[in-house]
């Protein structure tokens, strides 16, 4: 079987979308050939049954040419695949989904926003499945809706033995915007300062230009502790760096909104660092130790604590537990052979 992917971006240094180099990487080990069409194309080390083009927003095209191209690929490249695979992306199945089913291809498309739109709505009803990890997730309740692993590479994201975790610390890791609840973990961290408890809290990632004057007020509103080295401000990172930043970690925190089930919270577990949420999503997987209120820094605070307090040998089992289940539900292998059984 062949395979079409349809993707927002292949770029392994990327630090938010690089995990979908591993994607293709794995998909290629079940498909004969693989062609990758994104919006745009950095950095890439993939094997020869696979073909990478691009829409050519690296070059700042304009979207007319973006879908000339888009149409151009579809068709010159027809006769190398059997299913097509969109990721998130609902507009190329609005463009291109009537097409491909009348040409007998198997349409797939993974949408995992808690939230859709008209255009999600539509998609669904043109693929064949649609995919999503979370019961949370807006395209859950379609007919044609089925579970997926959330594709995690287990051999990368995993216990690094000869990196030692620092003591009684925190990290957060992602897009450092409003919606991601920045300002209630900081006020956390504030909140156990305040106890005399020594702590530091490392921030990876950046703030998109929409958000920047978030971005600054939390570096004046929690100056006081960033002033302290108890906060440090690190930047972004390709997203293949991360698992040894979460190796040295005691705890990750994740503070995205009720329903979401971000990837970086299985990448987090699957390292054995002990992972915080707010997210009721996570239940599934998560016992009520690591499981705080939403939007609530008080809450918040007496979770790390507690966390602090407990022996070495019980934060050990209880990584060791997230592993586990990561492994069982979420593997990358899992996901790719799933897609794979499903296209034939």
């Amino acid at each position: 079987m062949k395979l079409l992917i349809v993707t927002q971006k292949v770029d392994i240094n990327d630090d938010v979308l690089g995990f979908f180099h591993q994607w293709i990487l794995e998909f290629a080990k079940h498909f004969e050939f693989v062609t990758v069409i994104a919006l745009s194309v950095g950095e890439y080390d993939l094997p020869e049954n696979v073909k990478v083009l691009s829409l050519g927003k690296e070059k700042s095209r304009s979207k007319i040419k973006y879908i000339f191209n888009f149409y151009r690929y579809i068709w010159n490249e027809r006769k190398n695949y059997d299913t097509v695979f969109v990721h998130m992306n609902t507009e190329y199945i609005i463009l291109g989904g009537v097409w491909w089913k009348i040409i007998g291809k198997k349409v797939f498309l993974w949408y995992n926003h808690t939230y859709g739109t008209i255009s999600a709505r539509i998609s669904g009803l043109i693929t064949n499945i649609t995919f999503h990890t979370s019961p949370f997730a807006f395209t859950a309740k379609f007919k044609n809706a089925t579970k997926m692993p959330a594709g995690i590479d287990i051999n990368r994201f995993k216990r690094y033995e000869d990196v030692k975790k620092v003591s009684n610390s925190i990290l957060y890791i992602g897009r450092i915007s409003p919606v991601k609840h920045v300002d209630v973990l900081l006020k956390a961290v504030r909140i156990l300062d305040s106890k005399g408890i020594k702590l530091v809290l490392d921030i990876y990632g950046s703030a998109p230009e929409r958000d920047k004057k978030y971005y600054e007020r939390l570096q004046e509103d929690f100056k006081d502790i960033k002033d302290k080295r108890i906060v440090n401000f690190r930047g972004s990172i390709p997203n293949y760096k991360s698992a040894e930043v979460f190796n040295a970690h005691e705890i990750s925190v994740n503070l995205t909104p009720e329903g979401n089930f971000d990837k970086t919270v299985l990448e987090s577990m699957a390292c054995e660092t002990l992972t915080l949420v707010s997210s009721p999503a996570f239940e599934s997987i998560l016992t009520s130790e690591f499981l705080f209120e939403e939007c609530n820094s008080d809450s918040l605070a007496n979770k790390i604590e507690n966390i602090f307090n407990i022996s070495s040998d019980q934060k050990y089992i209880y990584g060791a537990d997230m592993r586990s289940k990561i492994i069982s539900e979420h593997d990358l292998t899992k996901l790719a052979k799933k897609i794979a059984t499903l296209s034939n």
